[in-house]
């Protein structure tokens, strides 16, 4: 009987101090589980402390919107611009005053219908079909070449469908901005393993396959933009720099011979924005920059008025598309136009930002891209209406009229808000309380 109580007793002194140890061990576990989630509750606190004033331009939620809120105050602007810019030019064409701006307006309304349709797509749909895009946008430029081919101002870069006149090159820019940060991120990852070439080759050949579909109709401007994407992508997406200078001015010497110095169209617009312009050149080549400068210089400060832009009134060649700058420059001043580039870089930063955030590869390459496109573009056209540049004939995005352009344009928009809900914090804040 003593032998049995001993042993009950060494039963209860083992089992409380089992007890002991469990909740001992419990104790501990709840104590690390807050010290952890008081350590998430300050991560968040300093994180919401960090994007307080000022500093919410490096939130990537505040850039988010902020993108958007670009996108649709441009979108709009442009509206009003092309009505202000093109009424008096449709009233002398026997058209109604309103004629343009409504086409701009029809355009504007379905690509922002467009735009949220590809807000909407997941990211991984642009992996999956972005070469049949790619492909898809060859194959349309290809067809300028055909009877469908409209030619322009010496360009052949338009496809003539019924009514309708389609600049494939648009669509060329967006699918080569989905396409090529997809196929360098899978290069870099063959890098590793193969030589630069046999990792680099396909997405060289189709780069340089779509740059030379669009130098083929003469189309420099369009060119140009698409090598500055492709210079981008493949100095971020891991190509070797040294290659990468040297095929840069291979192809910059090769298009200055045939398509600068072959042209003596060109070698004189090219004379007429660095050399003073003789009588004769003000009338001719000239003619353009020189009423810009003139629309600049009327604007002063704050402008003469919306709509009371005297330049516009037939002095001023294609002033409600590559020259609307000006016309926003005499209308609004230098304040309208400070505005218009401020714009211009808040939608260029809120992508680079929100890119920089992104740890997936393709998205933050896709986001570059985009940034890359709208505002290089953006800059060339306000340098050639400011005549730092020669008039190279592109748009100012989303501003200027023309339908393929604002519809690729706001497609774009729609996919990098796409890319960019990639982020938890955007995601998070998108989501339904």
């Amino acid at each position: 009987m003593p032998r049995t109580t001993r042993s009950s007793s060494d039963s209860r002194s083992r089992s409380g101090a089992s007890s002991n140890r469990q909740r001992h061990v419990q104790d501990n576990a709840g104590e690390r589980y807050r010290k952890t989630s008081s350590q998430e509750d300050a991560s968040d606190i300093a994180r919401k402390v960090s994007y307080s004033g000022w500093r919410n331009i490096f939130n990537p939620v505040w850039c988010y919107n902020g993108f958007i809120t670009c996108v649709v105050a441009l979108t709009v602007f442009g509206f009003i611009m092309v009505f202000s810019s093109s009424s008096v030019s449709m009233v002398a064409a026997g058209k109604s005053p309103w004629s343009q701006a409504a086409n701009q307006t029809i355009y504007g309304i379905f690509g922002l219908i467009v735009a949220a349709v590809t807000a909407h797509i997941g990211a991984r749909w642009y992996r999956r079909f972005s070469f049949f895009l790619l492909i898809a946008a060859m194959f349309l430029q290809l067809l300028t070449l055909s009877p469908l081919g409209r030619n322009i101002n010496g360009n052949t870069g338009w496809i003539g469908i019924g009514p309708l006149t389609l600049q494939p090159a648009e669509a060329l820019k967006l699918a080569l901005c989905i396409w090529l940060p997809l196929a360098l991120s899978v290069a870099k990852t063959r890098n590793a393993k193969v030589n630069v070439w046999q990792a680099y080759w396909i997405p060289i050949v189709m780069f340089a396959a779509s740059v030379g579909l669009v130098l083929i109709g003469k189309d420099l401007g369009t060119a140009m933009i698409l090598i500055i994407i492709g210079f981008v992508a493949f100095l971020i997406g891991g190509f070797s720099m040294v290659l990468l200078f040297l095929f840069s001015a291979i192809a910059a010497v090769g298009i200055l011979v045939v398509f600068v110095f072959g042209s003596s169209n060109r070698m004189d617009r090219i004379l007429a924005a660095y050399l003073p312009c003789s009588a004769e050149s003000a009338q001719g080549v000239c003619y353009q920059s020189i009423h810009s400068m003139y629309a600049m210089a009327s604007g002063g400060l704050t402008g003469v008025g919306l709509g009371n832009s005297r330049e516009k009134w037939n002095y001023l060649p294609e002033a409600h598309n590559d020259f609307i700058f000006a016309v926003i420059g005499e209308e609004l001043g230098f304040i309208g136009t400070a505005l218009v580039v401020l714009t211009f870089i808040i939608m260029g930063w809120c992508l680079i930002r929100v890119a920089l955030q992104s740890h997936n590869a393709f998205t933050r390459l896709v986001l570059v891209c985009i940034a890359t496109w709208i505002v290089s573009q953006a800059l060339i056209n306000i340098s050639v209406v400011l005549g730092l540049l020669p008039v190279m004939g592109l748009p100012l995005p989303f501003v200027s009229a023309g339908g393929t352009a604002l519809i690729m344009c706001l497609c774009a928009s729609g996919v990098a808000v796409s890319m960019m809900k990639s982020l938890p914090e955007i995601r998070s804040s998108q989501a339904k309380p």
